[in-house]
């Protein structure tokens, strides 16, 4: 079973699109501390970062409802047709953001744009993520599925570096004050761009075998419902749980990591960027490792693992990068964190999606997961901004503590989900095996 063959043209096509996906929606927090003062001029430094992460948390609370229309459109349409749907939707979003126009020019009308493209991309990655990982999921075979789903956070990570990796690149090829004037704009109509490449592709990907199965066999109109969801409450519920403490983490660790290097921590812009780039880039590469290590060992001891580390390690952490004075300190502390996340990011699409059958595997990992993103994941860097806005900054540490804590106690008594059969086929041969025996 370890020696199945990963169906790499498969990996490959969904993980495409998930980097354009994921590179226009966090390309909108790496830029923000330049396009905050053409939105919102009023107040200091923080305020006007507090007003761009509020539009941050408002695409969040978009995810849920595209994780529902999304979901069940995967669900009864295929899990293709949801991700070429998907990576259109964020295309236009990014096209908005880049012609947006600022309140110089027409007040706060600017900001309503930036809401508008804010919900498109909440609505595309509601659907996004759960199409992704089902996709990637039901085209690997058992033995493989952890690796291969683990691309998932690669390509995430490798949006996230590409965006990072121009606003370097732009940093030292631009004046500060022509960033802020217009050279904001550049990323986003570079990922409308890489958008429209990747429905191309997207377009020429292969149906899996697991939905093929449940289209030839089962009606439309059971599939990808709300009420074949209610059939699941309890993986439904689970989902929200083990999402809670890791999205937190991994949002801290990621799109706050370079604000805070740099508000907290005093750190040049540039520095603070060039970290974040650094310890994103051994991030991703420590993916497909840990994902194999589940294909092995289980998927539980590396949740477990995170759920500890996560819960014991964020507060001096944290403490301790807000108190670093140059680049190899803190990259040293940051990877540590993003070591830890790891348990977390590498295979929880892989869990999310042995949870639920065929007919309802899109949609039970969309709209679970989205909930728990919207609650947790999108107002991550709202709530940490706040507490440094009312002077207790340590309070936001204890904060992903606690919202850890309470996941390692679904680690610790949910099953294994390593072994799971996801179409029937697979559950006719491990039923052919166990008579065998």
């Amino acid at each position: 079973m370890s020696k199945a063959r990963v169906p790499w043209k498969a990996v490959i096509g969904g993980s495409v699109g998930n980097l354009v996906e994921w590179y226009d929606w966090f390309v909108y927090t790496s830029f923000a501390v330049y396009f905050a003062a053409s939105f919102f001029p009023e107040g200091d430094n923080t305020a006007k970062l507090l007003n761009t992460a509020a539009i941050f948390a408002v695409g969040f609370f978009m995810r849920p409802l595209g994780g529902w229309l999304l979901g069940r459109y995967a669900d009864r349409k295929g899990r293709k047709a949801a991700l070429t749907l998907t990576v259109t939707l964020m295309s236009a979003s990014a096209l908005l953001i880049a012609i947006a126009p600022t309140y110089e020019t027409v007040g706060y009308f600017g900001a309503v744009v930036l809401v508008v493209a804010r919900l498109l991309q909440g609505l595309s990655v509601g659907g996004e993520y759960a199409a992704s990982a089902t996709y990637l999921t039901e085209a690997t075979p058992r033995g493989r599925r952890g690796f291969a789903s683990s691309f998932q956070y690669v390509s995430m990570t490798a949006g996230q570096l590409v965006g990072l990796g121009l606003q370097i690149i732009l940093q030292n090829t631009m004046s500060a004050e022509a960033l802020d004037s217009y050279g904001w704009r550049i990323p986003f109509v570079i990922g409308a761009l890489g958008a429209a490449v990747v429905f191309y592709l997207r377009r020429n990907l292969l149906e899996t075998e697991a939905y093929d199965e449940e289209e030839r066999e089962v009606e439309h109109q059971g599939r990808g419902t709300i009420k074949q969801l209610l059939a699941h409450k309890k993986e439904a519920l689970l989902v929200i749980a083990l999402t809670m403490g890791g999205t937190v983490a991994y949002y801290t660790y990621t799109t706050y990591l370079t604000k805070y290097l740099s508000i907290s921590a005093g750190l040049p812009k540039e520095t603070a960027t060039l970290v974040s780039f650094c310890a994103l880039f051994i991030f991703m590469c420590l993916q497909p490792l840990a994902g194999g290590l589940s294909d092995r060992i289980g998927r539980r001891p590396l949740l477990i693992t995170f759920g500890i580390g996560s819960m014991l390690g964020t507060v001096p952490l944290m403490t301790a990068l807000g108190g670093v004075t140059g680049f190899a300190g803190a990259l040293v502390l940051s990877l540590i964190g993003l070591i830890i996340v790891t348990g977390y990011t590498s295979i929880n699409a892989v869990v999310k999606a042995e949870l639920f059958p065929t007919n309802v595997r899109a949609l039970g990992v969309a709209l679970p997961y989205a909930i728990a993103n919207a609650l947790f994941g999108g107002t991550a860097e709202y709530v940490a901004l706040w507490f440094k806005n009312n002077k207790i900054e340590s309070g936001y540490f204890w904060y992903v503590s606690a919202c850890a804590a309470v996941s390692l106690v679904v680690y610790l008594t949910m099953r294994e989900t390593r072994d799971a059969a996801l179409s029937r086929a697979e559950q006719a041969s491990e039923d052919v095996v166990t008579a065998r025996v």
